[in-house]
Parts: structure tokens; C-alpha cells; sequence
């Protein structure tokens, strides 16, 4: 890794003639400089820390001024229990999984002596920018070296210390391996994005790591390609048959908000069957009015819960708006939203049922929760609470999100989680790589042919001319 003030374009310049050297690093090269990173961070902890200390007591500041958001806040502090150590077994993580590069998919046999195959490779050079997570630095170092690509990245500036720490251990640590020291820059010149965001030549991918406002920013700022989200609003369906696994309700609904509501896979709304409004809905409220969270809740769900809430839990209720149906929080509140049993002359989200041909193929209330959901979700991650496996594939199935559960936290859109080593991000694209991004979705795939010197036009079927074969081999030969 290299620290660099250069002008965006020789950073990307750079990148780029680094990132052809990285692609063919044998994986044990790869691998080796994963070691030297962990061994290099673990043992720099302190230093890094007091970095992130310094950085915490400006962004406080500037919280209680109201200058910065206590998501981002929190998102900033390395201290927080288990972060820095995540941190650092993320890079192990990543190390002990497969080599991604050079994996073949794909064998024909066009004809004798003409083979075609797809094989995996590097994207090419990646553009990260992130704010307020200096934990970034060192997942996308690891995720971009296993899988050959060369990162460059741009840091906030609410996270500059933290930021400068983590890049010289990193730096230094990669000066003793193969990896080329301009496959990993993080660039500290201010004002620079959209410069960078301009390099199509030589970019091959943008990673937006940060808020709605950043990542609008780069998708409405550049032509290359983007991957990344840009709200996480989450939500929990709890079925009319919740009843019958109400400790699970209430477990997976607190877990989904409660457990980093500052993170883009916490939960933001929740719909209610309205069966359930007076059995399940009132153990979901206490427990979550327990751990502070405030409580918007439609008409219907509000009057169920201050019939069954005591006073003072019912007094603090408060009312939703349209607006918090399609708001990120961030924060220790929820909205909660009925769900009607049947299908009313509007549905939900104020269109009429019968033009709707689906709408009488499933249970109407669950037709109602999926298309409230599809309608105003950033298709980021939901899950439904229900004892019904045949409710539970249908949603699976209709819900339009790169993640969807059944009985599950939404906490659970996570690349360690899912066993990727860390991620780059959460992905609701729906070209290339969606939901927690990892390794394989750093890669892209060739085409290699493997001739004797035919040409295409040695085939047709004219006189003389050659059939294909198109014979499939296995992928293992």
C-alpha cells in the first residue's frame, strides 16, 4: 500500500499497471501478504486505536454540534467490543478461502483441436470511497489482493487519523511481499472524487462505502459501473400464524433492530398482521420499548397497543407518517404498519387489487405484506415471521431484495456471516453481484480459446465447410 498525494490520474495510471502485476501473483504470494497484514495490525492495535481515539473526540464534537449523524458516529469508533478484532479475523477469513482467480466454469469443445473455456479473473482496479468506517482500509486490502485486483481509496475526512494509522501499518507490512506497493493507494489529496470518478479508463468499478447522500453522489457523478446500495430499509413481516412461534417474533424482530441499529442490515419497519395485533405485536413492543426504541405506529397497530401496553408504555407511542414507511433511521426507531387480513377496494399502497393478477394466487394479506415491501423497501434485506413454510417460500420467492429470511435477524446480510471472509460492501444491483459482496464478486470471467490455427471462416455449410461440435467437457479436465 502506498500513501499517496499524487494527481488522481497517476494514482489511477499506477493502479492500473499494478493491477496486471497483481493478477498473476501465484495465490501463495497473495496469501503470504494477508499474513503479513494481520500479523502487522494485530501487533500496531495501540497505535491504531489512539488514532481512532483522536478522530472519536473531533466527530463527538461535532455530533453534539450537530454537524455529524451518531450513525456515523458509531460507525467511526474502532473501539466498540469485537470491531477490531472482527477486523482482524476477517483477514484470516479471507485468506483460508479458495483462490478465486483462474476457476473454470465453463469447457467446449468447439471442434478437434478448437476448446473454449470461461475461467474467473480479477475485475481490474477498484475505487473505494467510504466514510466513517476505518475498518474499510483493511477488509478491501484483504478482499482485493486474494482476488488480484489493485483498490484505490479515498477516506472521509471525519476518519483521517484513523485512516493514515491503519495505511502505514498496511504499507509497511506490504513492502516485504510480491504485491506491487501501487495496487493498494489510498489517496489523502482532498477534493479529488470527482476527478477520480472521471477515470473510466482506467477504473473499472466504484464502491461506494457510506450514507444515501454519498452513495446518490457517485452513481449521478461517474460513467463506471457501481456497486452498492444506497438505503438499507429493512423489514420484519410478522404472518397472521405468528402467534405459534411468538418467542422467535419477538427475538428476531429485536435482534433486527436493536443489535447495531446504525448498521444498513438493521431492520426499519415493521408490519403486523392484523390477527396478530393484540397476541404477538404487544411482547414485540415491550421488548423493544425496553431496549429504548421509539415506536411509530399506524392507527390500527396503536390502538391494539394501547389496549394491551400499560399506560406508561402506551404513552409513548407515537404516530407514524407516510414518509416513515420509506425512512432509514438509523437509530432506535421502528415504524410499525398493519397488515389487513384481506384485500381491501385499494391495496396498501393505494392501487386498486383487481388489476393485480396476482393478488388472488396467494393469501391477500400476505399479497399485501410483499407488495408493501417491494413497493417501498430498498430491496436491501426483509424477512417474514411465520409458522407457515408455504407462506415462508412465497415471500422467499416474491420479495425483490438481495436478501430474504424466514425466521431470521436481517442482521444475519453480512459477508462473515455468510462465510465470505468480510465483504465490500452489500450489493442491490442486479447485474454482476448482489447482497454482501466478497471475493467472488470481485471477479468477472474470460473467454479462452485454444486452437490450431482454424478460422471462422472454416465453418458453415457451404461445400468444404465445417460443422461445430459444441460438445461440452467437464469443467475438471
Amino acid at each position: 500500500m502506498s500513501l499517496t498525494t499524487s494527481s488522481p490520474l497517476t494514482s489511477a495510471q499506477a493502479a492500473s499497471l499494478a493491477s496486471h502485476a497483481l493478477s498473476i501473483l501465484p495465490v501463495e504470494s497473495r496469501n503470504a501478504a494477508l499474513t503479513a497484514i494481520h500479523t502487522a495490525l494485530q501487533t500496531a492495535k495501540p497505535d491504531i486505536l489512539a488514532a481512532n481515539a483522536k478522530d472519536m473526540t473531533l466527530a463527538t464534537r461535532a455530533s453534539q454540534n450537530g454537524e455529524l449523524s451518531q450513525s456515523v458516529l458509531k460507525r467511526l469508533d474502532l473501539s466498540r467490543p469485537g470491531k477490531y478484532e472482527d477486523m482482524l479475523k476477517g483477514i484470516l477469513d479471507v485468506r483460508a478461502l479458495p483462490d478465486p482467480i483462474g476457476k473454470v466454469d465453463l469447457r467446449t469443445k468447439l471442434d478437434e483441436g478448437l476448446e473454449l473455456e470461461r475461467v474467473s479473473c480479477p475485475i481490474g482496479v477498484l475505487l473505494i470511497i467510504f466514510e466513517a468506517r476505518p475498518e474499510v482500509i483493511a477488509n478491501i486490502s484483504a478482499l482485493a489482493i486474494k482476488s488480484g485486483n489493485a483498490a484505490i481509496l479515498k477516506g472521509g475526512k471525519e476518519s483521517s487519523h484513523s485512516f493514515e494509522a491503519i495505511a502505514t501499518v498496511i504499507s509497511k507490512a506490504l513492502a516485504g511481499t510480491d504485491v506491487p506497493s501501487e495496487a493498494i493507494q489510498l489517496v489523502k489529496t482532498r477534493d479529488v472524487i470527482d476527478e477520480l470518478l472521471g477515470l473510466d479508463r482506467y477504473i473499472d468499478l466504484v464502491i461506494p462505502r457510506g450514507g444515501n447522500e454519498l452513495v446518490r453522489y457517485v452513481k449521478d457523478h461517474t460513467k463506471i459501473p457501481v456497486l452498492g446500495h444506497a438505503d438499507g430499509l429493512c423489514s420484519v413481516y410478522l404472518h397472521k400464524d405468528a402467534d405459534q412461534v411468538k418467542d422467535i417474533a419477538v427475538k428476531v424482530v429485536v435482534d433486527s433492530k436493536c443489535d447495531y441499529p446504525a448498521a444498513c442490515n438493521s431492520a426499519e419497519t415493521l408490519l403486523v398482521h392484523e390477527d396478530v395485533l393484540k397476541t404477538v405485536l404487544p411482547d414485540v413492543a415491550s421488548a423493544l420499548l425496553r431496549r429504548g426504541v421509539s415506536l411509530r405506529c399506524d392507527g390500527q397497530s396503536k390502538a391494539a397497543l394501547q389496549e394491551t401496553l400499560s399506560k406508561s408504555d402506551a404513552a409513548i407511542l407515537q404516530a407514524a407518517s407516510e414518509e416513515d414507511f420509506t425512512t432509514e433511521f438509523l437509530d432506535l426507531v421502528m415504524a410499525v404498519k398493519t397488515v389487513p387480513a384481506s384485500l381491501p377496494s385499494t391495496t396498501m399502497n393505494g392501487t386498486h387489487s383487481s388489476s393485480d393478477p396476482s393478488a388472488s394466487a396467494i393469501d391477500p394479506s400476505l399479497h399485501l405484506a410483499i407488495s408493501h415491501i417491494n413497493t417501498h423497501s430498498s430491496h436491501h434485506t426483509d424477512t417474514i415471521v411465520t409458522a407457515s413454510s408455504p407462506a415462508a417460500e412465497k415471500f422467499l420467492s416474491a420479495i425483490d431484495s438481495a436478501g430474504v429470511y424466514w425466521n431470521a435477524s436481517t442482521r444475519f446480510a453480512d459477508g462473515m456471516r455468510y462465510g465470505f471472509g468480510t465483504e465490500v460492501g452489500i450489493s442491490t444491483n442486479k447485474i454482476h453481484s448482489r447482497g454482501p459482496v466478497g471475493l467472488e464478486g470481485l471477479t468477472i470471467y474470460k473467454y479462452k480459446v485454444r486452437g490450431r490455427g482454424q478460422g471462422a471462416g472454416d465453418y458453415g455449410e457451404g461445400e468444404g465447410q465445417r460443422a461445430f461440435l459444441h460438445e461440452k467437457l467437464d469443467t475438471a479436465g
